[in-house]
C-alpha cells in the first residue's frame, strides 16, 4: 500500500472543531406523597377557580407557579375527586 503523503498546508492549518449546542433538560424532583400531592391539586384547584375559564396544563402550572409535572399530580387528583373536566382542545375547568 502507498502512503499518503501530507503537504505543508493540511498539516499546518488548524483543526476546526464543531460544538454542539444541548438544551439542557431540568429535572424535576417531586415528592411524591399525599400530603404534596395534595397541595398540588389545590394549587391547580385554586389556579382553576381564579381564572374561571378552561386553561391547558402549561396555562395551569405558570398560573400556579409550580412545575408542568407537579400540575399534571393535582389533575389526577381532582380528576378522581371529580371536581375537573377535560373540554375540548386538551383543557381542563371545573367541574
Amino acid at each position: 500500500m502507498a502512503e499518503k503523503k501530507t503537504t505543508k498546508k493540511a498539516a499546518a492549518e488548524p483543526k476546526k472543531t464543531t460544538v454542539k449546542k444541548t438544551t439542557a433538560t431540568k429535572k424535576v424532583a417531586v415528592a411524591l406523597n399525599t400530603e404534596n400531592v395534595g397541595f398540588k391539586a389545590g394549587d391547580v384547584y385554586q389556579a382553576l377557580a381564579v381564572s374561571s375559564q378552561a386553561m391547558s396544563a402549561g396555562e395551569i402550572a405558570k398560573a400556579a407557579s409550580i412545575s408542568v409535572e407537579e400540575t399534571l399530580l393535582g389533575i389526577g387528583w381532582l380528576f378522581k375527586e371529580g371536581k375537573i373536566v377535560s373540554v375540548e382542545d386538551n383543557k381542563i375547568a371545573l367541574a
